[in-house]
């Protein structure tokens, strides 16, 4: 079982970065799928972007695709995810999650907003 913890979540204006962290608790963080998820009021949670455990194979959500960089510290047992040329619809709770094998495993999710 893995814990994860995510941070880096505030307030910054259009077109501002911030990057989020989200830190795994375990031995073989390496052996997990990383991934980042958000959800807007009103809205369902989405894919924004996900890493292979190696770190060789990232993917993006096409709205996101250009802005945003993931990558994995494997010293640290983190995940991160750049976010530049932020803009008001990036605006949500972002949540890291962890998959191996069929199992998955969210964090409580870091408060993201984009003021216009």
């Amino acid at each position: 079982q893995v814990q994860l913890v995510e941070s880096g979540g505030g307030l910054v204006q259009a077109g501002g970065s911030l990057r989020l962290s989200c830190a795994a608790s375990g031995r073989t963080f390496s052996s997990y799928v990383m991934a980042w998820y958000r959800q807007a009021p009103g809205k369902e949670r989405e894919f924004v972007s996900t890493i292979s455990g190696s770190g060789s194979t990232t993917l993006y959500a096409d709205s996101v695709k250009g802005r945003f960089t993931i990558s994995r510290d494997s010293a640290k047992n983190t995940v991160y995810l750049q976010m530049n040329s932020l803009k008001s619809e990036d605006t949500a709770v972002y949540y890291c999650k962890a998959t191996k094998n069929d199992n998955e495993y969210w964090g409580q999710g870091t408060q993201v907003t984009v003021s216009s």
